[in-house]
């Protein structure tokens, strides 16, 4: 009996026989034709990535491994860091499926929550480990539970940033066309004043937001061009308690009037931004504000009212890539965001595809979809690159999609954590 106790004693004091210690971390040795690092644009021919338990630890030609490494071959295969969708609304399906009006008041949250389960996964496999969801539209906190669960292992998804509610002018959203003494459930937060404006930044951080997403202009009335409707005050004292809590801020902005309150007020993101100017895109690259141009969003609803992607363009298209390229020449940072939710989730490369096509190289691309949005996004000291140390958030994709960016969507691998989620291994 002494005996026992005296074994009891020694696992307590100096931990478990080494017999039934957890078993050290696994090792895997990815073997692509080349690497994309997400940092100098190039397709480096010959490396390899060494990847234990959840990180990368060795990167480059020829590398050395552990004996019980299991090897992965990717012949004909660029290796690249998982991507990360800058603007997403998982809680959202296309606009052709079901209007954003139907979606926020007739479609039931649970409905609502079990296709956001249904996309998240949809968004893992087409390779996009990280995702900024900038909103629920109307779905309340359900984003946090989303996240949670995905954290958990319950459902797979990308690593999640969420907005929550995201917050509005009172009356300047949607859905809107009712009886106007009714009260109507709103696809965001409305406040007015500074005092509703801080205290409702406040109440969504502590109900788990990551960002806080600011409407700067919308329509006041269906039909109506959209205006400037936070005030200046308003921005600037939301802006403040959310960087107090080290919180960032992202702006939806598609007026002149709206972008240049954002600046002023200091945000970090601005989403659509289609009526930028030069001096506006000046003063962003200076405060190195990054936009978000949204190109897959213009192209999706122009394309549910008929167009059949034949030039010239409609007015609303032409005007998303005017701004973009007025953006770019200004030296403004790109984050690679598509709106998708108003497009199928899974098909997110349709904004690089798009950006591509607007005059961004190729390369270009990749790296606002890698280090770029990591870096914007405030993720580059854990994710958006190959490089030791980085969590091993890896794709690989057939092909060179420096060369064509359509290669991005020729999945061979996808890797989350270093779990083969997708691909040899998986």
């Amino acid at each position: 009996m002494a005996m026992r106790w005296l074994a009891i004693a020694m696992t307590m004091m100096f931990g478990l026989p080494s017999a039934v210690r957890a078993s050290p971390p696994t090792s895997v040795l990815l073997k692509p034709a080349g690497v994309f690092d997400g940092v100098d644009g190039q397709v480096h021919a010959g490396w390899q990535v060494l990847v234990t338990g959840d990180r990368i630890v060795a990167v480059g030609p020829d590398l050395r491994a552990p004996a019980d490494t299991r090897i992965i071959v990717l012949a004909g295969d660029t290796l690249m860091p998982g991507m990360i969708e800058g603007h997403g609304h998982l809680f959202l399906h296309p606009y052709d499926e079901a209007s954003w009006d139907d979606q926020v008041l007739h479609e039931p949250l649970a409905l609502r929550t079990a296709r956001a389960v249904a996309n998240a996964r949809a968004t893992l496999l087409a390779g996009f480990t990280s995702e900024r969801d900038l909103g629920t539209e109307g779905a309340g906190y359900a984003d946090v539970g989303l996240k949670t669960a995905i954290d958990q292992g319950v459902v797979p998804g990308p690593r999640l940033s969420v907005a929550t509610r995201a917050i509005v002018a009172l009356g300047a959203y949607g859905p809107k066309g009712f009886e106007p003494g009714v009260a109507i459930p709103q696809g965001a937060e409305e406040v007015s004043g500074v005092d509703q404006i801080v205290a409702a930044v406040r109440r969504q951080i502590a109900a788990g937001a990551d960002w806080i997403k600011l409407y700067a202009d919308y329509r006041w009335r269906p039909g109506e061009e959209s205006r400037a409707t936070l005030s200046l005050a308003e921005m600037v004292a939301a802006v403040a308690a959310a960087h107090d809590a080290g919180r960032p801020v992202a702006v939806h902005a598609a007026t002149a009037e709206g972008m240049r309150r954002a600046v002023a007020a200091g945000v970090d993101t601005i989403e659509h931004g289609y009526g930028g100017t030069p001096a506006i895109f000046a003063d962003m690259a200076a405060k190195h504000i990054a936009l978000c141009p949204t190109l897959a969003a213009s192209d999706a609803t122009s394309r549910y009212r008929g167009w059949t992607g034949s030039e010239p363009a409609p007015a609303a298209v032409e005007l998303n890539r005017k701004s973009f390229r007025l953006a770019v020449n200004a030296g403004v940072p790109i984050c690679m965001g598509g709106d998708v939710g108003v497009f199928a989730h899974g098909s997110n490369a349709r904004e690089m595809e798009l950006l591509a096509a607007a005059g961004l190289s190729p390369a270009n691309v990749l790296i606002a979809a890698t280090s770029g949005n990591a870096r914007w996004l405030k993720m580059s000291d854990r994710l958006g690159a190959v490089k030791p140390g980085l969590l091993a958030d890896l794709i690989a994709v057939e092909g060179d999609p420096v060369v064509d960016i359509r290669a991005v969507r020729r999945l061979r691998l996808v890797m989350k954590g270093g779990v083969v989620v997708t691909g040899p291994g998986g």
